[in-house]
């Protein structure tokens, strides 16, 4: 015969049964947070004491710098972002927010150019990484200030990472970090997703250009990468700056543009998408200022050339009108 058991009530058993994340093992903690991608991690920081503490850990934030961008495993990268791994994934990650204040004074702008800059570059098609590069520039010589803005990661000696592989450029994306080890920032200035997808009229080969997350006073930083006609494997991958009127613009002013950008606060993040999309319009509407002056120039040229034709047309009516009636 059974007896009668104590009566247990729903809010005795809530309570027994309740367990929060402060119950938990810090390691199993922690081993939860290695999985969570960098904005998670972030948000995880103001949800508790303990989640704060635990995610703030340097490793956590190193081993999500190395996984996203697998070019920082250089030897000569690595030691430079391990005193501050959640710093630079914070600089690096989200895009620079532009507003009209974002451009420094000259004369701070001439002191604080960056004498290097070092490039973290990875491609990826369709999720998986095709091309990681590690490029350090000298950047303090007159030579490369006075020529056009050109830093070039293609290692022509470096066998494709997919060889034999149809690439399609018009998926791929592209991250590209600049990094000023002299003042510890960081930038992405590549738009992750292409913006411009455009085959070259004489060679044949695709040209993938990635902008809209460097545009600063009428300049942009743009990264292109050409793909072979046949198989669309990477050739070249180079960065490139040039102003509104289409020209090149020297590296000290491709310099000053990164300085800018490296110092201008961070978008509040809304998820890739929308950042991406963001930078799209940024650089299509860089394009259409671009069209916008082009038209106002040729409208000036325009009136110049009819106004230079009409006086033209009189001096000769007035020359002719003398020679007639002398």
């Amino acid at each position: 015969m059974l007896t009668d058991s104590p009566a247990i009530t729903s809010s005795s058993l809530a309570a027994a049964t309740t367990t929060t994340i402060e119950d938990l093992h810090p390691d199993v903690v922690t081993r939860t947070l290695r999985l969570l991608d960098g904005p998670t991690l972030a948000a995880a920081c103001s949800a508790t004491s303990q989640l704060r503490s635990l995610s703030t850990q340097s490793d956590l934030w190193l081993k999500l710098c190395l996984s996203t961008w697998p070019s920082l495993q250089h030897p000569r990268f690595l030691p430079l972002i391990s005193a501050s791994p959640r710093y630079f994934f914070s600089d690096a990650f989200r895009f620079p927010a532009f507003h009209a204040n974002n451009a420094l004074p000259v004369s701070e702008e001439a002191a604080a150019l960056p004498g290097t800059l070092i490039s973290a570059v990875d491609i990826y098609h369709r999720g998986v990484l095709i091309f990681s590069r590690f490029v350090e520039t000298e950047t303090s010589s007159s030579w490369f200030r006075g020529s056009p803005f050109l830093i070039d990661a293609t290692d022509q000696m470096a066998e494709p990472l997919l060889p034999g592989v149809i690439i399609s450029p018009g998926e791929l994306m592209l991250s590209w970090i600049l990094f000023d080890p002299a003042q510890g920032r960081a930038v992405n200035v590549s738009s992750r997703r292409a913006v411009a997808v455009e085959r070259h009229w004489y060679t044949g080969e695709t040209v993938v250009r990635f902008a809209g997350a460097a545009v600063s006073e009428g300049k942009v930083i743009c990264a292109v990468v050409t793909c072979s006609e046949m198989t669309g494997q990477v050739q070249e991958v180079v960065l490139t700056a040039e102003d509104i009127d289409d020209v090149c613009v020297s590296g000290e002013e491709g310099l000053q543009v990164v300085r800018t950008v490296m110092e201008a606060g961070r978008n509040k993040w809304r998820g890739k998408a929308a950042e991406e999309e963001e930078a799209k319009e940024r650089y299509l509407e860089y394009l259409r200022g671009k069209r916008r002056r082009k038209e106002s120039r040729a409208r000036r040229e325009g009136a110049m050339d009819l106004c230079c034709t009409a006086i033209g047309v009189a001096v000769f009516l007035g020359f002719l009108a003398l020679v007639v009636f002398r």
